[in-house]
């Protein structure tokens, strides 16, 4: 069992802990859970991820979409 916890956990954290507008625009993932997506990239790149890795992977990708989206929202709130 691997002891990396998965890069999306800061992404649901951030979620559930309630935000702001504010904070959903200036939220940015920790430069430790950034070094794992570029290590997961990477990995991808070379098609070396096991399957659990190619999930996180997969479910980061999600996570972030909809981070991105929140964030286009949250402009369009704070800036009407």
């Amino acid at each position: 069992m691997s002891t990396i916890t998965p890069a999306y956990i800061e992404i649901i954290d951030f979620i559930a802990a309630g935000t702001t507008p504010e904070e959903v625009m200036n939220f940015r993932p920790s430069p430790n859970a950034q070094e794992r997506i570029e290590d997961l990239l990477a990995g991808e790149r070379e098609q070396r991820l096991t399957p659990e890795e190619k999930a996180e992977l997969d479910h980061f990708i999600e996570l972030e979409h909809i981070l991105r989206m929140a964030k286009a929202r949250a402009r369009q709130i704070v800036s009407p």
